[in-house]
């Protein structure tokens, strides 16, 4: 099969196609065909060695994957082959024709969700489900500002706090961007490239502020979140790209949290939560995963490239093989 392989930290052009042997399943694993696999900005920071995971060379990158199970292993019981599932995890990665998973790294595709929009699940939806609920504690009637809504991630967390009733408030830096937002469901759209949103933010909140701040870029913005938190306030640290400077004073005055994201933290207990809610969401529909591009395997440093750009993805991108 083919599969892209990284045999050096560095770079986008460390991102090679190579032809290697079909993978097998071990006990407890199930191998997926995929039919696109999901490209997350922790995929590129994983890349250049820096981040804190650093994989054992050469790997394949990846963890989210739409595809088909092709085979399964010893004392699988709940899979078997042609079953439609997405994957948020992966022994061998999902940038490949087919991906070695643990049965626990997959679940069940609904019907009407199409192959892309599965490889779209794992990391975006589970990290805004993530952030919201199980470490900020989003209530129904509260008003959310997703700061930076119109990629993978953003566009997640619009659609699961619209869901559940609270006022969204969502970021872009675009036309493209904020007409996006407003079609996943946000009550306002703000250009956070605009020197004065947080003024019009203020003013549509009469002065109160909001209750959750989903941050997508917090090296660029925390310090402004703070001033812009109602008592109370949480802001819920997902994507940072760098150190900022902040003044206490802000957080004190509120009684605000600062909290942190990651699904790496997840427990088990608490994926299956999460998945059963978002399968759910899928299977009604109030969940829509939006796709921004498809780009053919091949090109995946491309789509590394892509995904880090400031403008914003517009969606998610997906890698075909």
């Amino acid at each position: 099969m083919k599969a892209i392989r990284v045999h050096e930290f560095g770079g986008p052009e460390v991102l090679k196609l190579e032809e290697v042997p079909d993978p097998q399943p071990g006990p407890g694993q199930v191998v997926v065909r995929v039919h696109a696999a999901g490209v997350n900005p922790v995929d590129a920071y994983i890349r250049t060695g820096t981040y804190a995971f650093k994989p054992n060379l050469p790997y394949t990158p990846g963890s989210d994957a739409g595809g088909v199970v092709l085979s399964v292993g010893l004392d699988v019981k709940q899979w078997k082959a042609g079953d439609r599932v997405y994957t948020f995890g992966a022994s061998s990665g999902t940038y490949a024709e087919q991906a070695v998973c643990n049965q626990s790294q997959v679940r069940r595709l609904p019907a009407n969700a199409s192959f892309e929009q599965g490889a779209a699940i794992g990391v975006p939806y589970g990290t805004a489900y993530r952030g919201l609920f199980q470490r900020g504690n989003a209530k129904p009637a509260e008003t959310v500002l997703v700061h930076g809504a119109s990629g993978g991630v953003g566009i997640a967390a619009v659609q699961l706090a619209r869901a559940v009733g609270m006022t969204v408030i969502g970021t872009a830096g675009s036309e493209r961007g904020m007409q996006l937002v407003k079609d996943q469901g946000a009550h306002h759209v703000l250009n956070h490239s605009s020197d004065d949103y947080l003024d019009e933010l203020m003013k549509l909140t009469d002065g109160r502020g909001v209750d959750i701040i989903v941050e997508l870029l917090a090296n660029k913005n925390l310090g402004k979140d703070l001033t812009a938190l109602a008592k109370k306030g949480r802001v819920m640290v997902i994507g940072s790209r760098g150190a900022v400077e902040i003044n206490p004073r802000d957080a004190m005055g509120r009684e605000a949290d600062i909290r942190g994201v990651t699904l790496v933290a997840t427990t088990e207990t608490e994926y299956g939560e999460m998945h059963a809610a978002l399968i759910a969401g899928l299977t009604v529909g109030t969940l829509r995963p939006i796709i921004g591009q498809e780009i053919p395997l091949a090109e995946a440093a491309r789509a590394h490239q892509e995904v880090m750009k400031p403008s914003g993805a517009h969606g998610k991108i997906v890698l075909k093989p």
